[in-house]
């Protein structure tokens, strides 16, 4: 569930085409995240469809997703239940309705079967109290399943198999029902069940719910709790993400955005703290350059995938869907990130084969982000670093000069006519004005 590492397109027949080849071996190093703040499908997503009529989720971030939930949620000793084989099905069932009529249908076998429930709060749910309510019956089974798989264990490896699958169940269902409460509004209850988790199950760190602790902490305002987490997060070892780079910025943009001023920073140069906020919003940039025209509402926004890839645009959609409130929250904070972002693209080196403070810039990005994001979303792409005028205008110099010396040596007759000519217009233009 924390990374799926696939290549994006399906590799077809054999080509001789040597640019279809880079393409793919470019493609194959991408890759895929479950977005920790994922959406509901029944009760946000379709609701979204019904409203404007448009799918916000491709085929591709779909089949991530059932691919996550056939990892995540069975193993090879499902056909001992009958229920969970037919869980096994319902999963990599491709139609909805079929995947909720087998949901059902498992839980005629057994009214404890925790993933049916967890399907039903998922895709049938239409709003977050049912899918609450849902989740809490799922929450209910799957303990009972837990503590059954904890004391067989050590019996076999079989044992072992279903432990594993009956924790990530366990763990699926404890954080979306945290998820459940910070939508609608009971965040300290959110934050408690986060906490809990990450005590309880410190190996399962790969599914970043840290990202959802930062977000929510963030609307608790407790700033203090934030850079707590970022301590022990943002760390030279442990992967980076949008969520961590922009929280860090904005922890010490909040320091000093309430009184920056540009005319009076221009005059008096920047203080010590204005300088690590700065830098902060630099090496955030740098990571993702997406996110600023999100957060400053460049570019308008659409509902957040089911899978991001670092540093593309599905991560600068995920990041600022659910962060645009806490800068708009600092006053001030959106002024200095306006002032400063583009500044960051004067310090990565030209061209963009080196890196300055992460590595380069992965150059499959946009292809896997057109694969990730809906058609109907104008896919961000990494700004190009322009030239100088000067040096557009001293190569459009040599290269005239040149020119003219070149015709000059193949027709000296004509082009002598013609250097009279221009130098009669020329004078004459002089002695008219």
């Amino acid at each position: 569930m924390g990374g799926t590492e696939s290549s994006i397109s399906e590799p077809g027949s054999s080509s001789s085409n040597r640019e279809s080849e880079t393409s793919r071996q470019n493609l194959s190093e991408c890759k895929v995240w479950r977005n920790p703040l994922n959406l509901f499908r029944g009760a946000e997503y379709r609701r979204y469809t019904w409203v404007t009529g448009k799918e916000p989720l491709t085929y591709y971030d779909m089949n991530l997703s059932a691919q996550d939930h056939q990892t995540f949620f069975t193993c090879d000793t499902d056909f001992l239940r009958p229920s969970d084989t037919v869980m096994q099905k319902a999963w990599r069932e491709r139609n909805p309705p079929a995947r909720i009529k087998a949901a059902y249908q498992a839980l005629e076998l057994n009214n404890d079967c925790a993933t049916a429930y967890v399907l039903l709060a998922e895709e049938e749910a239409t709003t977050i109290v049912d899918a609450e309510r849902l989740f809490k019956q799922a929450l209910k089974a799957g303990e009972t399943i837990y503590r059954r798989s904890q004391q067989c264990q050590h019996q076999s490896p079989q044992h072992e198999a279903q432990l594993r699958r009956d924790t990530n169940v366990l763990v699926y269902i404890k954080r979306r029902l945290a998820m459940c409460a910070r939508k609608l509004g009971r965040i300290r209850e959110a934050v408690k069940i986060m906490r809990d988790l990450m005590k309880e199950f410190p190996p399962l760190t790969m599914l970043n719910i840290h990202e959802n602790l930062l977000e929510s902490l963030l609307e608790l305002q407790a700033y203090a709790d934030v850079q707590a987490v970022l301590a022990k997060y943002d760390d030279i070892s442990l992967p980076k993400s949008a969520a961590i780079c922009y929280t860090a910025a904005l922890l010490k943009t909040r320091t000093v955005s309430d009184k920056f001023s540009p005319e009076t920073a221009s005059r008096r140069g920047l203080s010590t703290a204005e300088i690590n906020a700065v830098e902060a919003i630099h090496r955030a940039v740098e990571f993702n350059p997406h996110v600023p025209k999100y957060l400053l509402e460049m570019k308008s926004l659409i509902l957040p995938p089911e899978h991001i890839l670092k540093r593309g645009d599905s991560e600068a959609i995920a990041y600022a869907f659910f962060h645009l409130q806490h800068w708009k929250r600092i006053e001030g904070a959106l002024n200095l990130l306006q002032c400063t972002w583009e500044g960051t693209f004067r310090m990565i080196p030209y061209p963009l084969e080196k890196g300055h403070l992460f590595y380069p810039y992965p150059s499959c990005t946009e292809t896997a982000d057109r694969e990730l994001l809906p058609t109907f979303h104008h896919v961000s792409v990494y700004p190009k670093k322009e030239l100088p005028f000067f040096i557009h205008f001293t190569a459009g110099l040599c290269s005239s000069t040149a020119m003219i010396a070149l015709l000059t040596h193949q027709f000296p007759e004509i082009m002598g006519v013609f250097a009279k000519a221009v130098s009669m217009i020329s004078r004459t233009c002089v002695e008219y004005l």
